[in-house]
């Protein structure tokens, strides 16, 4: 069944998010942390085509939450490329609404930014790493680009964006599938010198990274390592105040969603 979210769902989409049980030393080290907070202070700018629809998983073994949000303007999003979104610990797909990442999209496409859709999946606790047969690293390589293809949007051009235990994720998954990712932003990814991410870095040569922490950020000293040990400079880069949760996420959304929207626009 579509869920198309309305003005009303935008304000009650989080409630009620079950807790789940901790998976891996990355998502063990954010659950410490308090959640996201409160939504960021959200642009004047509507959603488009907005939805939540529930799949079937094989990669998870279970059914899951599938978020997909077009800028305004854009119809059904068909033939527009696809930046993957990878939650934090302590989100889920029912919480996109509420954050506004649909209208922080139309915004920033209105701004300029060449369109893109947005398009996530509940990738639980585990550091979007495999955890005997539930593997959610495979559901966002594989699955998410088919259920996206149904839709018809472009999977040919792909991006990854998330934020701390999805920020990890997110570099990992470019690591891990190298060229297969026109780009990746990651705010406050729950790093640490020693993890998979640095030890894979050298594989994110030709791949353009977006890094953003606030300076409040327990994570700062360490996404700033990260930074220094990449084998090409950050594209963007970016350490104002700001703590850990969408306070401060919010802020730079702007940023990252027009270092996404070009390097997913055709040559």
């Amino acid at each position: 069944m579509v869920a198309r979210l309305s003005r009303r769902g935008v304000l009650v989409a989080g409630a009620g998010a079950a807790v789940l049980a901790v998976g891996g030393a990355v998502a063990a080290r954010e659950a410490t942390r308090p959640r996201p907070g409160p939504a960021p202070e959200l642009p004047d700018a509507p959603p488009g085509d907005e939805r939540l629809l529930r799949r079937e998983s094989a990669a998870r073994g279970r059914a899951v939450d599938f978020w997909t949000a077009v800028p305004a303007g854009h119809g059904d999003g068909r033939g527009l490329p696809v930046c993957l979104v990878l939650h934090g610990a302590s989100a889920t797909p029912r919480d996109y609404a509420r954050f506004g990442l649909a209208r922080f999209l139309t915004d920033a496409v209105r701004r300029g930014a060449p369109p893109f859709v947005l398009a996530g999946a509940t990738g639980g606790r585990l550091s979007w790493r495999p955890s005997g047969a539930d593997d959610p690293q495979r559901m966002v390589r594989e699955e998410v680009p088919a259920w996206c293809a149904e839709r018809g949007f472009d999977v040919a051009r792909v991006a990854a964006w998330g934020w701390s235990m999805g920020g990890f994720g997110s570099l990992l998954l470019a690591e891990t599938f190298p060229g297969w990712l026109r780009a990746v932003a990651a705010f406050s990814p729950a790093v640490r010198a020693g993890d998979a991410v640095f030890a894979g870095a050298a594989r994110l040569r030709g791949t353009p990274v977006g890094l953003w922490c606030g300076r409040q950020d327990g994570l700062l000293d360490e996404v700033q390592a990260l930074a220094r040990a990449l084998p090409e400079p950050p594209v963007r880069e970016g350490y104002a105040d700001g703590r850990h949760d969408f306070t401060y996420w919010g802020r730079v959304v702007p940023d990252a969603f027009a270092l996404l929207g070009a390097a997913l626009a055709r040559p």
